[in-house]
């Protein structure tokens, strides 16, 4: 897990160097149709302004159909990468893609899905979305159907899917960026599986009271959950009142605890498992309130090799809202059976995140959800 502030620095003086030649290439941004951002079904936390939609959190997801040969997506964009697929097939990555509109042309007559995907995290900028434009000759038509499932994905950079795709466990801040995929990450997988929506709201380095190594102490990733836009200081997303998901998968613990304390931090271990427990317990009461009785929230945890104190403590606050009546939160834990951490900084890969899917479905397969 990397410093973000190291990263975004890093990021941004390498926009320039990563620009995609196919986006760099793409022309004048188009015009989309009055409306168009109502003809795209939207997935994860966004902002909608007048003529776009901005967003931070990774794995934003934005579905369409349309009838032609062809469709433009507009996007201004210098951060971020983007995955888009035609009928469920991968077309195009973008990387990095800039103020542009890019096109999927050639396809055959007729009527197609599409799918855009934010695959990178970007704490410390907001990407924006145009809407979708039709070929001369077609049409975007009505926007699919919400699903009637939905699952949140709370959590750090496990649940963003860190690095997920690269080939060794050394990476540069760029290197980083270029091989996270939220759109392969455990969450998404499951999700997909199940055919629910699903947001991923997921910040790498930040734990529930104590980030990485101690890290950017006063914060934690409490001071963003609520929010849109995580580089704007007091931003609000602001629920449609279509968001009301059956289950929230929680992963928080990770940083808090993988790092020894250092000199001049606040907390002892004994002190900071207090501190921990403590603030898990109210960040449940806010998710409870905010979703009713009937949501099932999951507390996760999963192997540390220094220490098994997260995933007793995490266990020990499952049981003590049991005791209290609760029944619908539950404690589910993945060691790190057949994982090979040859992601990023022995951060999960591609099949790591496959498997935990795997173990993830099969879990929520025994839990009582009525969707």
């Amino acid at each position: 897990m990397r410093s973000l502030r190291v990263t975004a620095v890093l990021a941004a003086a390498l926009v320039a160097a990563v620009l995609s030649p196919e986006a760099a290439g793409a022309g004048m941004l188009a015009r989309p149709a009055p409306g168009a951002l109502a003809q795209a079904h939207i997935g994860g936390r966004v902002e909608i302004g007048r003529g776009t939609v901005k967003y931070s959190w990774p794995g934003v997801y934005f579905e369409g159909r349309f009838r032609g040969t062809g469709v433009g997506i507009v996007l201004d964009d210098a951060d971020n990468d983007y995955d888009i697929a035609i009928d469920g097939a991968t077309a195009a990555t973008l990387v990095t893609p800039g103020r542009t509109t890019h096109w999927i042309k050639g396809l055959a007559p007729g009527t197609h899905r599409i799918r855009l995907v934010k695959r990178t995290e970007s704490p410390w900028a907001a990407g924006a979305f145009g809407g979708f434009v039709a070929a001369p000759g077609g049409a975007i038509l009505p926007k699919p159907h919400a699903r009637g499932r939905q699952i949140e994905f709370i959590g750090d950079s496990y649940t963003v899917g860190y690095g997920n795709t690269s080939p060794t466990r050394e990476c540069t801040a760029a290197e980083v960026n270029r091989t996270t995929d939220a759109d392969h990450s455990f969450g998404a997988l499951a999700a997909r599986r199940l055919n629910a929506d699903y947001q991923i709201n997921a910040f790498s380095g930040r734990g529930l009271v104590r980030n990485y190594n101690g890290g950017e102490p006063g914060t934690d990733y409490r001071t963003y959950y609520d929010r849109a836009l995580l580089n704007i200081d007091g931003n609000i997303w602001q629920n449609p009142g279509t968001w009301r998901p059956q289950l929230v998968v929680i992963g928080l613990g990770i940083n808090d605890f993988s790092t020894a304390l250092n000199p001049g931090e606040q907390w002892t271990p004994e002190t900071l498992i207090t501190a921990y427990r403590d603030a898990y317990q109210a960040f449940l009461d806010k998710l409870r309130a905010r979703y009713g009785p009937r949501t099932i929230i999951v507390v996760s945890a999963t192997y540390l090799y220094n220490t098994t104190i997260y995933a007793e403590t995490a266990q020990q606050i499952v049981q003590t809202r049991n005791a209290q009546g609760d029944n619908r939160i539950r404690y589910w834990y993945y060691g790190n059976e057949d994982l090979d951490y040859s992601g990023c900084h022995w951060h999960p890969s591609l099949h790591d995140h496959q498997l935990i899917a795997d173990r993830l479905n099969n879990y929520i397969a025994a839990l009582p959800l009525r969707w």
